[in-house]
């Protein structure tokens, strides 16, 4: 197939959430024909089981431009730009608007969960013609197993349904599988749906970042009505410094506000503390599970709340070349800019398509799976991620080179660097008003 026939594909956007419907909008306005394959049943999945979430930052930093003026061109009244929306109010009122729009719903196809990518009669060795050769993607439909040819792809599935273990070696800690049942990821509804899980039990946050702080504020309103429920926070590491935040110095006062009501938590004596507490084991007993570190216990839990981060799915592009950091799986290119043990403070240089494109041509991951296991992903930066992406494929690389990216201050960052820090798209939980990331 030559070059003309492969523009007459169309490109293949992987996800139809925040980031994956912002890169349709960006090429519809290209003049490039979205395909966009969604795992779900509905947009936005895995904003679906966090819509008791409240975002921190307001309504002007969790909506991409370009789908603003597609939206705006068919009459849509948008939402007052400094309101704090949940998550079900972002998919309510902005995503599911647009993925009804004819120019997006001609071209979305629900409960389409992608397996696999590949290029057209040509493996991961062969090299002649596989430039001119269009990607190949399979998935699996409620009519079988079908296959998309494509121009270009945008993967933009995300990390969410692919969480971290308890392990502290990143692998699942012994026992942990066999437990699965006690175990939640993410951001459990604790003060709705999930109450009477937690109620009156003892119960485990692990983890050291946005969710987990959001998820122990929640749990501490809900101990408030059963004394005899209790807490207990573990980390990994002694340095709480990025999840309690800066304060009143955070551009974003939800944020600020999350990391001094935690730390009130933890000095108020209702939260027992564990840190640099590296799970080992977990063990089943008549009195509940124990928990076991490199060298202590945690003894009697009842629930265990996982929230370690999320990590990409990488099987999908197995036959693909692709080229990944060695330890946060980014691009080589992205690494640096990302790396958490170098920044602590949610912020990135600006980004695009140059940074984010791999030896496979045509092929981009973006958004948060762009990251990698990088924790510190934001909305707005996977808004100018596809931005660029789209005039990149339509062949404008001035555009896609112009890549900028201005985002509140965070008030607190371990490096020195100066660089324009990026509006998130982390959350709260709705009734105790704490954050997630």
């Amino acid at each position: 197939m030559s070059h003309d026939d492969l523009s007459s594909l169309p490109v293949a956007v992987l996800g139809a959430g925040p980031v994956g419907l912002a890169a349709a909008a960006h090429l519809l306005e290209r003049g490039l024909a979205p395909l966009i394959l969604e795992a779900g049943s509905g947009i936005g999945a895995n904003l679906a089981t966090c819509r008791h979430v409240r975002l921190f930052s307001p309504w002007r930093y969790n909506m991409d431009q370009a789908a603003l003026r597609l939206l705006k061109a068919h009459g849509w009244e948008g939402p007052e730009l400094d309101a704090l929306p949940t998550a079900g109010e972002l998919l309510d009122g902005y995503l599911a608007p647009l993925a009804a729009l004819p120019a997006i719903a001609d071209r979305l196809r629900l409960a389409h969960r992608v397996t696999a990518i590949s290029r057209a009669g040509i493996d991961k060795v062969r090299t002649r013609g596989r430039d001119a050769a269009p990607f190949l993607v399979r998935a699996a439909t409620p009519e079988g197993v079908r296959e998309f040819l494509a121009q270009a792809v945008i993967d933009a599935t995300g990390t969410w349904a692919t969480p971290n273990p308890l392990g502290a070696n990143g692998l699942p800690a012994l026992g942990e599988d066999g437990l699965a049942a006690h175990i939640a990821t993410g951001m459990p509804d604790v003060l709705g749906t999930e109450r009477q899980r937690y109620l009156g039990k003892r119960v485990l946050v692990a983890g050291a970042g946005h969710s987990a702080a959001g998820t122990l504020l929640a749990l501490a309103e809900l101990m408030e009505s059963c004394p005899d429920m209790r807490l207990v926070w573990a980390t990994r590491g002694g340095n709480l410094a990025r999840v309690f935040g800066g304060g009143e110095a955070d551009g974003l006062p939800a944020r600020g506000q999350l990391g001094l009501r935690l730390q009130q938590l933890r000095d108020s004596g209702r939260l027992e503390m564990r840190e640099n507490f590296l799970i080992q084991s977990l063990r089943r007993h008549a009195g509940g599970i124990d928990v076991h570190g490199h060298d202590a216990v945690i003894e009697g839990v009842d629930e265990i709340v996982c929230a370690t981060g999320a990590r990409p799915d990488l099987s999908l592009t197995r036959e693909l070349r692709v080229r990944h950091d060695p330890w946060l799986e980014s691009t080589d290119a992205l690494a640096p800019l990302i790396d958490p043990n170098e920044h602590s403070c949610g912020s990135v240089r600006p980004h695009g398509h140059r940074e984010l494109a791999h030896p496979e041509a045509g092929y981009y991951a973006v958004g948060a799976k762009s990251y990698g296991r990088a924790p510190n992903f934001l909305l707005a930066t996977g808004y100018e991620q596809v931005r660029s992406v789209a005039a990149a494929l339509a062949g404008d690389l001035a555009q896609a080179d112009d890549v900028q990216l201005v985002l509140p201050e965070t008030g607190v960052c371990n490096t020195r660097r100066v660089v324009q820090q990026a509006a998130p798209s982390c959350c709260t939980v709705k009734a105790a008003d704490a954050t997630c990331c």
